[in-house]
């Protein structure tokens, strides 16, 4: 039974559907999700446990790498586990409580990759531009004040968004088509003025999305002006080459979340299964993704992965 505040009419019990419109797909939609998520979770910690492990890998490039896994791993775990329990045990139900601490780590997690994206750019752009100040200027003190800036950023921005779905009244339904909440889909069936919430809403969207991705944008047009001013094409394609990584990780990240909002906002004919699934995308992409790509196109740390791979295999 959920339970009601009658004074307020407000529910206090949720229940998410999962993808709706696919109830009965759920088993095979479960298999891709318990996939990505396995293989997110061995990657990172993988990639995580190289890293640490390996004096050769903790250059300033390899621990914004290794800030970025870390991150994946929380996404993962915020959103998945929820999703296989709908999908394997209708387990939908959800507390309100529950509910903004979901959607709290969703997206202060999403705007913490934001901004380690933001500064491997930055680290891309020391590297190339500034080759022989590299190391003096990303220094261990540096990168350690780097991460707790991303920190408070994220989770400070976020913490306000707690008390402005607190405050609501959420009387119109309890039933939440998607496989997790997150702050939009959860405030619209409220019957409060929701006007403080979209406004700060886009607030954080634009301090904090937007605005890494018009940095990384310029840090990469700063890049190519000094790439294609080197004296030789080998020193061109090497330059490149270090970047390669990284650019496939932010069109990883960014695309989908794109994509996604191009639909909501013009996809007026796309079903509502579609949009979820392609939530789901932005959220379960990544994480499985970006250890793959860094370990394949990265010599360094493909060497020791190798390396550790071998040693447990004999």
């Amino acid at each position: 039974m959920d339970t009601v505040n009658h004074t307020g009419l407000s529910y206090t019990v949720f229940h998410l559907l999962g993808i709706p419109g696919l109830e009965d797909q759920h088993m095979w939609i479960s298999i891709p999700f318990f996939i990505s998520y396995a293989t997110a979770m061995l990657g990172n910690s993988l990639l995580i446990f190289i890293i640490l492990t390996s004096p050769s890998l903790h250059g300033p490039m390899y621990l914004f790498l290794c800030m970025l896994a870390g991150a994946d791993i929380v996404l993962s775990t915020s959103t998945v586990p929820q999703a296989l329990a709908i999908f394997w045990f209708h387990a939908g139900g959800i507390s309100l409580d529950r509910c903004i601490t979901q959607l709290f780590f969703i997206h202060s997690t999403y705007i913490s990759e934001s901004g380690i994206l933001l500064v491997m750019a930055f680290d891309r752009y020391i590297a190339i531009c500034y080759p022989l100040r590299y190391t003096t200027i990303l220094t261990s003190s540096l990168i350690g004040k780097i991460g707790v800036i991303i920190f408070l950023r994220s989770y400070g921005t976020i913490f306000p968004i707690i008390f402005l779905l607190k405050r609501l009244t959420f009387c119109k339904t309890n039933i939440l088509p998607h496989t997790a909440c997150e702050h939009t889909g959860l405030s619209k069936y409220a019957c409060n003025d929701l006007h403080v919430n979209i406004w700060y809403g886009l607030f954080v969207l634009m301090s904090t999305v937007v605005l890494d991705v018009l940095l990384i944008l310029i840090s990469y047009m700063l890049i190519l002006h000094t790439v294609f001013h080197l004296p030789s094409q080998d020193a061109r394609h090497k330059a490149l080459n270090t970047c390669g990584s990284h650019v496939c990780v932010i069109i990883l990240f960014y695309g989908p979340g794109i994509f996604s909002t191009l639909t909501h906002q013009f996809g007026h004919g796309i079903s509502s299964d579609f949009h979820v699934l392609l939530a789901n995308v932005c959220i379960l992409a990544p994480p499985m993704l970006n250890p793959i790509i860094y370990g394949v196109k990265t010599k360094r740390i493909r060497d020791q992965m190798t390396h550790v791979l071998f040693l447990k295999i004999i």
